[in-house]
C-alpha cells in the first residue's frame, strides 16, 4: 500500500476518535476531545501524504530545481508584503504554478512558500495551516487547469481562494481557542476576518489581471524545454533509421 494511503486511513481514523472520544472521558484517548490539537495532526499527516506523493514521481533534478526556483521567487514576493495586511502576492504565482505544471508541482511551491517566508516572518502553529492552504490553492489550480479557461476565470478564481484561504487558516485558532466549537462560533469567527480575506482576494484579482496571463506564458515556456519523453531503445533505432533515409532522399 502507498504511504500516501496509509496516511489517509490515519487520517480518518484520527477524525473518527476525536468525534467519538468525547463520549467517554475516562478513557485514555480523551486527550483527542481537543480538536485544536487533532486538527494540526490531521493537517501535519495531509502535508506529509502529499510530500510522499511528489516522492512517488520520481521528479527530475531539473524539475525540482525549477519547484526550488519558483519557491524563492514565491517566498521573495511575500516577505515585502508582510506589511500589508493580508495582501499575498505569492499567491498568484502558486495558482500560475500549478496551472501550468501541474498539482504536485503547485502543492510544493505552495508549501514550501510558507515554510520559507516563515523563517523571516515567524513561526507558530499557524505555518502547518498555511502551508496546506497555499499548498491546496497550488493543487487545486492544477486541476482548474485543464479546462482552459479564460482569464476571467482565472482572476475569479484567485478571488475565490483568497476567502478560502483565510478560512482554512483560521481554523487552527478556532478549533484551539474558540468555546464552545459550534457552527455559530464558526461562522462569527471567519465573519470576523471578513476584511483580511477581502484584501487577500482583491490582492489576487490585482496580480492575476496585471501579472497572470504573463507569468503563465512565461512559465509555459519553461514547460516546453523541461518536458521530456521516454523513448526505448527499439523506438530509437527506429527513429535513426528513419532519420537517416529521409537525409538520404533529399542528398
Amino acid at each position: 500500500m502507498k504511504k500516501s494511503r496509509v496516511l489517509l486511513v490515519m487520517i480518518l481514523a484520527l477524525a473518527a476518535i476525536g468525534i467519538i472520544s468525547p463520549m467517554y472521558p475516562d478513557s485514555s484517548l480523551a486527550v483527542l476531545a481537543n480538536w485544536g490539537l487533532v486538527a494540526t495532526i490531521i493537517v501535519a499527516l495531509a502535508i506529509i501524504a502529499f510530500l510522499f506523493e511528489f516522492e512517488a514521481m520520481a521528479a527530475s533534478s531539473k524539475g525540482i530545481a525549477l519547484i526550488a526556483m519558483l519557491t524563492t521567487i514565491s517566498t521573495t514576493l511575500r516577505i515585502p508584503f508582510a506589511a500589508i495586511p493580508s495582501v499575498q502576492p505569492c499567491t498568484y504565482l502558486i495558482i500560475c504554478t500549478g496551472l501550468i505544471f501541474g498539482p504536485m508541482a503547485g502543492f510544493m511551491v505552495g508549501a514550501l512558500t510558507a515554510l520559507a517566508s516563515n523563517f523571516f516572518l515567524g513561526h507558530g502553529p499557524w505555518t502547518l495551516y498555511q502551508m496546506f492552504a497555499w499548498g491546496l490553492a497550488g493543487v487545486t489550480s492544477g486541476y482548474f487547469g485543464r479546462f482552459r479557461l479564460h482569464k476571467l476565470w482565472l482572476v475569479a478564481f484567485g478571488a475565490v481562494w483568497g476567502y478560502l484561504f483565510g478560512w482554512i487558516t483560521n481554523t487552527w485558532f478556532w478549533a484551539s481557542f474558540i468555546y464552545p466549537l459550534t457552527w455559530e462560533t464558526f461562522v462569527t469567527y471567519q465573519i470576523s476576518s471578513f476584511w483580511f480575506d477581502t484584501f487577500h482576494a482583491i490582492g489576487n484579482v490585482l496580480f492575476l489581471w496585471m501579472f497572470g496571463m504573463k507569468t503563465v506564458s512565461v512559465l509555459e515556456r519553461f514547460r516546453e524545454r523541461f518536458r521530456w519523453v521516454y523513448v526505448s531503445h527499439a523506438q530509437g533505432l527506429v527513429a535513426e533509421n528513419r532519420n537517416s533515409a529521409l537525409l538520404t532522399k533529399q542528398l
